[in-house]
């Protein structure tokens, strides 16, 4: 099977559990942090603040700073029980499919307050693990191919994924769970680091083995996805070569710079399994050398022509981000049909997309909404807006109406697992992207980056019906097929990639405890 029909097939028949045969060795499984052995480790500070409103001026920070900084984005937040999982289960702030929490949190650090090096967040003991010690600005500079002044930065934050974490369980489908789980931390960074007072910047492109090679890391069990620097400045300069020749720069000259590290860490597993796919695709992804910087240019999409709903104008959200991520859980068979006014849905829709603007590496040096997903949704019982399937127009705050009618049945139908009665939902969304999944583009390093700016959204989507009251619950397991037609989507070009059914809920039947003092 070719890597593309790979990737088709892992949207095509919204099968989350792999390939036919696998049998999940529960008894086997990794732990869903890892613990390096033997290596210095830097303590942080448990005394977590409880709310978490936007600074009104950004100062360099400090160890206990970044601390908390890491334990809002990652760290373990809750411990549950409940009757469908007699024991306890560790939570954090983002969702992960399965709850197996695949990624891991890097940290270069080269503020002022001392202790200049990289380090491993420990998110089960809430420290940070020394792996190199010194500065390394020039190395990271040119790895990022010279696109990003860390001279402004009082850090870099690398967001990885380790492959077994998720593979032991769907095999296969964890590499699109990679991605989804790789975003949603990040739109939980942006927005934590909004708060802390801190700029971001993300950093798609990158030499994978140059920063593999840095931290330490094996490329078949370990792969970096996402390159953060931070800074208390307004923004992160950001140099643009497109005008000049940059200087090229390789992945095996920059590696021999430094010598190989290699690290004793434990993840429980006694088996690790390789999965051939998922090796191949990441090595496909990677990247050796980078090319001069080219703004990526969105397609003009076609309008459906059919019924327009303007939404009423409101303003954006304010919320303390502490409280509402305790709140956000994701419901199952809590969800409780009740009536959503016009004034919520607008809310809902217009502080996801208007908080899922950021800087990145692909759109240069603005700051706005990426155009390269989507919004849609099917919506029932709520006020001002007929029932009926529609797609959100961010820039005239409108809903196109592309199939009128109530749908629920028809997504009911196309779910793999029913564990959501969907006639109790309101709202029921889709994220959409381009169905050639920006491979032409951007390789096959353009799938996961679609994957990653979804999960991204998919995060804000949850922040902002936390704060208005409702649940929401990221799904895979739905006929993507069946929604591309009721959304009318080859028209546009795109293809669904996640579903999010949203709206009240009841509380969940479990005993929960707050992991922090």
């Amino acid at each position: 099977m070719s890597l593309e029909a790979f990737i088709r097939q892992l949207h095509a028949d919204g099968n989350e559990s792999g390939l036919p045969g696998w049998e999940v060795d529960w008894d086997d499984a990794p732990l869903a942090y890892k613990l390096y052995r033997g290596l210095p480790t830097l303590p942080l500070s448990s005394d977590i603040p409880m709310t978490l409103e936007a600074r009104a001026t950004a100062v360099e920070p400090s160890l206990n700073d970044i601390g908390h900084f890491l334990w809002y984005v990652y760290g373990l937040t809750q411990v549950s029980y409940s009757l469908a999982v007699p024991m306890g289960t560790y939570r954090r702030f983002v969702p992960s499919g399965g709850g197996r929490y695949p990624n891991e949190l890097y940290v270069y650090l080269r503020t002022e307050a001392g202790f200049p090096g990289l380090y491993h967040y420990d998110a089960a003991h809430h420290r940070l693990v020394l792996l190199r010690e010194g500065d390394y600005d020039s190395y990271l500079a040119r790895a990022l191919g010279n696109r990003c002044n860390l001279s402004t930065c009082f850090g870099v934050v690398f967001v990885s994924t380790m492959c077994w974490k998720n593979a032991f369980k769907y095999n296969t489908f964890a590499y699109r769970l990679h991605g989804l789980d790789s975003g949603v931390l990040l739109g939980q960074l942006q927005e934590a680091a909004k708060r802390f007072g801190y700029a971001s910047r993300v950093h798609f492109s990158f030499l994978d083995r140059a920063v593999g090679h840095l931290l330490g890391l094996s490329g078949s069990e370990e792969n970096v996805y996402a390159v953060v620097p931070l800074s208390v400045q307004r923004f992160i300069a950001w140099i643009d070569d497109a005008g000049g020749t940059p200087m090229q720069v390789v992945a095996d000259e920059l590696c021999r710079e430094l010598p190989a590290v290699q690290h004793d860490y434990y993840v429980r597993s006694r088996t690790v399994k390789e999965i051939p796919q998922l090796t191949q695709m990441n090595e496909a992804a990677a990247l050796d050398t980078l090319s001069p910087f080219r703004r990526f240019e969105p397609v003009n999409r076609a309008e459906s022509g059919l019924q327009t709903v303007f939404l009423p104008p409101v303003k954006r959200l304010s919320f303390d981000l502490a409280a509402t991520s305790r709140a956000r859980y994701s419901p199952e068979s809590e969800f409780v049909l009740s009536r959503v006014t016009a004034q919520q849905l607008a809310a809902l829709l217009q502080e996801a997309v208007a908080s899922f603007a950021y800087r990145n590496d692909l759109d240069g040096m603005g700051e706005a909404p990426p155009l390269r997903v989507a919004l849609y949704g099917c919506f029932y019982n709520v006020e001002g807006v007929p029932d009926g399937a529609y797609r959100y127009d961010a820039a005239a705050h409108a809903l196109r109406r592309e199939l009128a009618g109530d749908h629920r049945l028809r997504l009911q139908q196309g779910m793999t697992l029913h564990n959501v009665n969907l006639f109790q939902v309101p709202i029921c969304l889709h994220i959409a992207g381009d169905d050639d999944h920006l491979i032409p583009q951007l390789g096959y390093r353009g799938y996961r980056i679609q994957q990653m700016e979804t999960g991204m959204l998919l995060q804000r989507l949850l922040l902002a019906a936390s704060a208005l009251g409702m649940g929401g619950r990221p799904l895979l397991g739905f006929q993507t097929g069946s929604c591309d037609e009721l959304y009318r989507m080859s028209m546009h070009g795109r293809i669904s990639l996640v579903q999010i059914p949203l709206g009240r809920c009841l509380p969940r039947p479990r005993l929960e405890g707050g992991l922090h003092s």
